[in-house]
């Protein structure tokens, strides 16, 4: 009897297991999909949430960001990627989640066809083949707008959701996207206002995260890890703002037209 009650629950655990994609653990595997380290600023707090409830949370950075210093001396180029790269992984330990997965394509051109015309199908090859390894249940990534406007964050919002479109292997149909309020325009960059057109309208974010204070302050902790991008007057400006301005959830739209939710994963 003991050996049919051991081999039974040797069954059971299996069954178990193979219904666990490799990836998966607890409440779910969550992938956000960015052009550079500091594009999970405008929903810093919930990558803080899931990965604190117990979901496997993983950043992919498309680009090197040798290209960005808003706030640095560091010269563009090989120096500054590789800061970036250190601030990135410093951004995903304040979050609780796992360290950044780094491509390191080549900053600001990932959408300069002429100069290489093979690098949105290497670029589109390797998030595939990151996802199908992940196996998300769900990912994020920016809106068409690139919340910003910036080339490198539409072109990969573009593929991530073409993958998704697609049904790529290893890429989940629960896709969200994240953009920037106007006033977390106001609060970064006070001297330009907001682009024109950026923000979606009201009727499009039909997913609305609640976080805790804990992960509000874990999202601010965050940002300040990137300091070649903001300084400490910004990171304490634009945190109050979007304190302000979430006040306990941050919106998401998504490609799916599917009714309004509170989770991520559903």
């Amino acid at each position: 009897m003991p050996t049919r009650i051991a081999a039974a629950l040797t069954l059971a655990i299996c069954l178990v297991c193979a219904r666990l994609a490799p990836g998966q653990a607890g409440p779910g595997t969550l992938v956000a999909v960015w052009a550079h380290a500091d594009d999970e600023v405008p929903i810093g707090p919930v990558l803080a949430r899931y990965a604190r409830e117990g979901a496997q949370v993983y950043m992919i950075i498309a680009t090197d960001g040798a290209q960005g210093a808003a706030n640095t001396s560091i010269p563009r180029g090989p120096e500054l990627a590789k800061v970036r790269s250190e601030e990135a992984n410093c951004s995903a330990q304040a979050l609780g989640i796992h360290p950044p997965i780094l491509l390191g394509f080549p900053d600001g051109v990932l959408g300069s066809y002429i100069s290489g015309q093979g690098l949105l199908f290497e670029l589109t090859q390797r998030l595939q083949a990151e996802l199908q390894r992940l196996r998300p249940d769900a990912l994020i990534t920016w809106g068409p707008d690139g919340g910003m406007g910036h080339p490198d964050h539409r072109i990969v919002s573009n593929i991530v959701t073409q993958l998704a479109r697609a049904g790529a292997p290893g890429v989940p149909e629960r896709l969200l996207y994240s953009s920037i309020p106007v006033e977390g325009f106001a609060a970064m960059y006070p001297q330009r206002g907001a682009p024109p057109f950026m923000v979606p309208q009201d009727k499009y974010f039909n997913t609305r995260v609640s976080f805790s204070a804990a992960d509000l302050e874990a999202a601010r902790r965050s940002m300040s890890c990137h300091k070649t991008q903001y300084s400490d007057e910004v990171v304490r400006r634009v945190s109050d703002a979007m304190r302000n301005v979430w006040n306990g959830q941050v919106q998401l739209s998504s490609l799916s037209p599917a009714p309004g939710g509170s989770d991520i994963f559903r």
